[in-house]
């Protein structure tokens, strides 16, 4: 039974009305709220029409920035609705989905949805798409709202988009998503009294992610002196969970107190805990993710440390990591106001009050100082590798762009212009970061699906403090860990162990049973081939150029080769520090850094074509020089071979044109079956016997392969026995003629459903869809300027029902082409009525 009592408290229902009309009159709205108005559980199910019999259906998906608010946002709506999750309301994050047949609400990451997009632009069934937390500008829902911009201006204008965010800022938004009107609701909100409690003694200024001890102590004074002044719960702010861990263990003795933390990594159990109202005073001890992404019931205090952890790069070290720095006076300010939800309340700040007007207002958008070797990869399968087209509310900064574009030009995610590549498109879909993606996929056919997944998954997420800085002594600690760390990786060991499965059964030297040692060493290398380094004179050089040290008492300490896989730069020093590496030895480096190596001593595909040589220096570290004549025919053969996956078929002559046979014939595999053949990139390379030779075994470098006529040798995979392949032209025309005569080209690029773009006044006359195999084509109706003007498999009904208002909204913007108002009895013109007349 649906919660009505609840629903009626939250004070955003005042707004519904107005987020509803401007949905209907414009298609998006920008919606602020503060946190705890209901903006991300009352909003979702009134549009889905869940909590009005009389409203239409619709389905909706809320995207969240992080896990543990899309699993929270998901459960308090479905028990509002009083229902479990899974029925009208599910959740889909990395590695869980529980979503029910019927759902008309599904919450899902911002990182999920921006898969989903990936996969179907369309996203097909949904009606409307809320961003929840826009304000925080995370990478992935910045680049997330851009894409759903351009779906709806191109191919959904039905498609609504609702921003929500929990701050003023919202003209931004508004401007973004094409004037979108600006829906507020009013939050309740009491009076909160401002403590400022700076330690008594000066701290060292947060470096990297290291916090000052005598901070974190204070911190947990303050704490203290809060529970003996204040009544109710007390919510304490830190940067990170390592930091929550310290000061958790600095609060023993409080009596009847509970201590509970809360952030990404915490166990269900706890999360769940922290949402509802505790039976005991309580001491919340969050990341940031208890700024507007969760409610806490019960809050009296915050205890704001006045830290935070964003994402930094260091493009000329090549390091990038999650970095602590002073939280923003926005982010004060909405800490603050978590004590002041239900109650007159206090916020302890533990800076002076001199210092907040030297705090930045805003935190740094993700987009201006983190890592885009992942955004990049993102734009550049979207069709715009350089962000240019996109609607962002800040672009990208250039140098960062070129540094990501230039590693995923090394990893085969992109070609020379910036395009994705099929392994890119790949490697986008794999809910890694790309150099990760790399690393599982690259890894697999060397080491096993189940080792390369168990040490890409520690990877993904930072390991806790105690597990160490030897990668395989963290790996064998995540096997025994009884810890919440390590049941999410499991969960998504067990999620990229399917993925690389299939990499893993293409490979020719699968390694069983690979020691730890060797798996973590070469996964780490693979994943971060720049950072291999090698011991010279007391410290490491880096094939980047980069010097490093490792810390004392490590099991890394002494190894000839390591690979980094975290570093930071400590105050004060020139070197940077190993925080997570493995051992690998030098076959492993090159291996891994074979970009990075010159005259090495193998037959590989490298640099864009197949390299023969001994390895003299690998990148900044020197090696022995010299040459490899008469490479084995074999190799050579392997290598090239191993080109044609890495950067794809487009290495053959004429590919292109042999791409829409290709489109055409995996058209026909689709709707007809057999005989037609199986032309998908995997079945191609198992095929190369029967298509590419004898050519490919003539073959000795790149320049051979572009000799190979690609469109000839793709017949050689046509029915010719069965007499079949005659038919081609007539199942699966190029062209097809138009009624005005026209010879238009379809469009196969979606086997599922070809497209016919041809200018509207072109079709005039014609009731029937055109078909193809039996196949509706789907038409894209272009106006007289070839822009789309609509889009239909269903002609007559277009003409009797569509075309009336495309009408209206053209004909005054293009006077001089027809628009009679029967279309289906018009005479088809590709001509002006000027043209026509003479």
């Amino acid at each position: 039974m649906i919660r009505y009592d609840a629903l009626g408290a939250l004070p955003v229902r005042e707004a519904l009305p107005g987020l509803r009309e401007a949905l209907e009159g414009h298609g998006t709205a920008v919606l602020v709220a503060p946190p705890g108005t209901g903006k991300t559980t009352l909003v979702p199910p009134a549009l889905a029409g869940l909590l009005d019999a009389g409203a239409p259906a619709r389905r909706v998906v809320v995207a969240e920035p992080r896990r543990i608010a899309a699993r929270a946002a998901a459960h308090r709506m479905a028990w509002l609705l009083g229902e479990r999750v899974g029925g009208s309301v599910g959740y889909t994050v990395r590695g869980e989905r529980v979503v029910g047949r019927h759902a008309r609400v599904e919450v899902v990451t911002t990182g999920v949805l921006l898969q989903r997009l990936q996969r179907d632009p369309e996203l097909s069934g949904v009606d409307v798409v809320v961003l929840d937390e826009c304000h925080e500008r995370h990478l992935d829902a910045d680049t997330t709202a851009a894409f759903l911009w351009d779906v709806r201006e191109t191919l959904r204008p039905e498609l609504r988009l609702v921003a929500a965010s929990a701050t003023t800022d919202a003209q931004g938004w508004s401007r973004l998503l094409g004037g979108a009107p600006v829906v507020a609701a009013e939050g309740v909100s009491y009076p909160v009294e401002v403590v400022w409690a700076p330690p008594a003694r000066p701290v060292r200024p947060p470096h990297g992610t290291r916090v000052d001890p005598a901070l974190l102590a204070h911190v947990a004074q303050v704490v203290r002196r809060a529970l003996a002044e204040r009544e109710g719960d007390v919510l304490c702010f830190l940067p990170g969970v390592g930091e929550i861990a310290r000061v958790a263990g600095q609060l023993g003795g409080l009596g009847d107190v509970e201590v509970l933390q809360v952030h990404g990594r915490a166990p269900a159990a706890v999360q769940d805990a922290v949402l509802s109202a505790g039976t005991r005073r309580r001491v919340v001890l969050a990341t940031s993710v208890a700024e507007s992404s969760l409610t806490v019931p019960g809050v009296r205090v915050v205890v704001d440390s006045g830290l935070a952890r964003e994402p930094r790069v260091d493009h000329a070290r090549g390091l990038s990591a999650l970095t602590t720095v002073r939280a923003s006076q926005a982010a004060g300010r909405q800490r603050a106001g978590r004590a002041g939800r239900e109650a007159p309340g206090t916020v302890y700040r533990c800076w002076a009050e001199a210092e907040d007007a030297r705090l930045p207002r805003f935190p740094a958008p993700e987009i201006k100082v983190a890592d885009l070797t992942a955004f990049a990869l993102q734009t550049a399968c979207w069709g715009d590798p350089e962000a240019t087209g996109l609607a962002l509310l800040d672009p990208p900064p250039g140098g960062a762009m070129a540094a990501a574009r230039e590693v995923l030009s090394a990893i085969g995610a992109v070609d020379a212009a910036g395009r994705a590549t099929d392994r890119g498109v790949r490697l986008a879909r794999l809910g890694l970061h790309p150099r990760l993606g790399r690393a599982l996929l690259d890894a697999a056919p060397s080491v096993g699906a189940e080792a390369a997944a168990e040490v890409v998954a520690l990877l993904s997420e930072e390991a806790p403090r105690e597990y160490g800085d030897d990668l395989a002594a963290a790996l064998r600690a995540a096997r025994r860990g009884g810890d919440a760390y390590a049941a999410r990786w499991r969960t998504e060991v067990r999620r990229l162990r399917s993925l690389a499965e299939e990499a893993a059964a293409s490979g020719t030297s699968r390694a069983a049973g690979a020691g730890d040692d060797r798996v973590a060493g070469l996964v780490a290398a693979l994943a971060f081939p720049e950072r291999v380094a090698k011991a010279d004179g007391g410290s490491y050089l880096m094939v980047s150029g980069t010097r490093a040290e490792t810390g004392d008492g490590t099991g890394l300490r002494g190894a000839p080769w390591v690979a980094v896989a975290s570093a930071d730069r400590p105050v004060g020093k020139g070197h940077a520090r190993v925080r997570l590496g493995a051992v690998v030895d030098e076959d492993t480096a090159r291996r891994a850094a074979g970009a990075l190596l010159e005259e090495r001593h193998e037959v590989r595909w490298a640099d864009g074509d197949v390299v023969a040589r001994r390895v003299e220096r690998l990148g900044a570290v020197e090696l022995a020089v010299r040459p490899l004549a008469d490479a084995d025919p074999s190799a050579v053969r392997e290598a090239l071979l191993d080109g044609l996956r890495r950067e794809g078929l487009g290495l053959l002559r004429r590919w292109a044109e042999a791409g829409v046979l290709r489109q055409r014939l995996a058209f026909l595999r689709l709707h007809v079956g057999e005989p037609w053949p199986d032309v998908s990139d995997d079945a191609l390379h198992a095929r190369v016997d029967e298509w590419l030779e004898p050519e490919l075994s003539r073959a000795r470098r790149r320049a051979d392969l572009a000799r190979i006529d690609a469109g000839q040798a793709l017949t050689r995979l046509l029915p010719w026995a069965s007499g079949e392949a005659a038919r081609l032209d007539e199942l699966a025309p190029e062209r097809i003629t138009v009624p005005s005569g026209s010879r238009v080209r379809i469009d196969y690029t979606d086997p599922e459903r070809p497209v016919l773009a041809v200018k509207l006044q072109e079709m005039f006359g014609l009731r029937e869809t055109p078909e193809v195999a039996g196949v509706p084509l789907l038409v894209h109706l272009l106006s007289p300027a070839g822009r789309p003007a609509a889009v239909t498999s269903d002609l007559a009904s277009f003409w009797s029902d569509g075309y009336r208002g495309v009408r209206a909204e053209l004909r005054g913007r293009y006077p001089k082409h027809p628009w009679p108002e029967d279309p289906a009895t018009a005479e088809p013109t590709r001509h002006t009525k000027a043209r026509l007349g003479r």
